[in-house]
């Protein structure tokens, strides 16, 4: 078995700032507790979340990466728009229990900025193929669909960029005429077991939504705002 640890940083009033990992292997659920009143919810509008307990997570060979100016990725942007159009986005809003409060699974490269797992689709590509593939490649051993498939749930937002720079709308300004890139934001929910293998020149990240929440200067437009997409929910905290 390979050797595991977690790393905890903790910052003042209890919860925990980042949690790290790269090999454990716990116990799965054995019952389930639930966060709030069910009766005056829908059943779609409570998710299940299990302990970060229940997951195994390894580490496979690093996989490729843009290491590139801001300025050579607006060439390539460019580029792309030329050839493609519209450049098409998705990513994963995963979340596990961690000291009894939702955590989300976020990736970060090369201690760089903070994003949820996804990417770019390909031409032609559904945004839910695109969204199982990425997480396959960037989640799993492989994109050959070993393990379990992965639930991808309804949209909850959509992110527009009018220009190629980095500035991005949670609406589709009036005057944007051609926009130049959309990021749809999934909910993917969590069986109660499940191996994750990251790529080497990745982390793997628990961070709570407490932290996340009006924090843009450290995480950004859309990984800050997403405490307000998932506030329509009730989560149930699965134990352990």
């Amino acid at each position: 078995m390979p050797f595991a640890f977690i790393l905890l940083i903790f910052f003042p009033f209890s919860l925990s700032r980042s949690t790290e990992f790269t090999h454990q292997q716990m116990n799965g659920p054995r019952a389930v507790r639930e966060n709030g009143n069910s009766n005056r919810r829908s059943s779609s509008s409570v998710i299940d979340i299990y302990p970060l307990s229940c997951y195994y997570f390894g580490s496979k060979g690093s996989i490729s990466s843009q290491n590139e100016t801001i300025a050579d990725r607006v060439l390539r942007m460019k580029a792309n728009y030329d050839a493609h159009g519209m450049r098409n986005c998705v990513a994963a809003v995963i979340a596990v229990e961690l000291f009894k409060h939702p955590h989300l699974l976020l990736l970060q490269e090369q201690n760089a900025i903070y994003k949820l797992p996804g990417g770019r689709s390909r031409p032609g590509e559904t945004d839910i193929d695109c969204l199982r593939r990425k997480l396959s490649s960037k989640l799993s051993v492989g994109e050959d669909g070993r393990g379990p498939e992965w639930e991808v749930g309804e949209c909850l937002g959509m992110w527009w960029k009018p220009d190629f720079e980095t500035v991005l709308y949670p609406y589709r300004p009036p005057n944007m005429k051609w926009p130049k890139e959309c990021t749809k934001i999934f909910l993917v929910k969590l069986p109660p077991s499940r191996r994750f293998i990251v790529p080497k020149n990745f982390r793997l990240l628990a961070i709570p939504l407490s932290q996340l929440y009006d924090n843009e200067e450290t995480y950004g437009q859309i990984l800050s705002g997403i405490p307000h997409l998932l506030s329509k929910f009730t989560f149930n905290f699965v134990e352990s």
